[in-house]
C-alpha cells in the first residue's frame, strides 16, 4: 500500500511539472522586446522619424540616429540620450508597464516647438 501511494504521488508530481513547465516558458515567451528606430534631423532638421509609433506593452530599445546638421537628444517616459553630434547614435532602453499615450521630443532649446515632438502609443 506504501509503495502504491508513493508511486502515485511521483505520477502525480511528474504530471504536474509536465504541466507547469511548458506554460512556464510560454510565459516567459509573452516578455515582449520591441525594437524603433529614431531618425533625427531627415527628411527636415527639426524632426524625428520613428520606424514604428505604436508597440505592445513591455521593453521598447529605440536606436536614435542623428542624421541632421545640428546636435539633437531624444526624450521619453523620464529617459533622454546624451546630446548626440551629427552622426552620431545611442540606444535607448525604456519599458512601459501600462498602455498609453507617452510624448517625445528634442530637449534642445528651441527645437521641440519648431517641431521635432510627437506621440508614441503602447497598447
Amino acid at each position: 500500500m506504501v509503495r502504491y501511494r508513493f508511486a502515485l504521488a511521483v505520477a502525480v508530481l511528474a504530471a504536474g511539472l509536465a504541466w507547469a513547465l511548458p506554460a512556464g516558458a510560454h510565459q516567459t515567451s509573452r516578455a515582449l522586446v520591441s525594437s524603433v528606430n529614431v531618425t533625427a534631423g531627415k527628411p527636415s532638421e527639426f524632426h524625428f522619424t520613428l520606424s514604428k509609433k505604436t508597440v505592445a506593452k513591455g521593453t521598447v530599445n529605440f536606436l536614435v540616429i542623428n542624421k541632421g546638421a545640428l546636435p539633437h537628444d531624444f526624450k521619453i517616459f523620464g529617459h533622454k540620450t546624451k546630446l548626440l553630434s551629427p552622426g552620431q547614435a545611442q540606444t535607448l532602453k525604456v519599458t512601459f508597464l501600462k498602455a498609453g499615450k507617452y510624448p517625445y521630443l528634442c530637449t534642445v532649446t528651441g527645437h521641440a516647438a519648431a517641431g521635432m515632438k510627437g506621440t508614441f502609443t503602447v497598447t
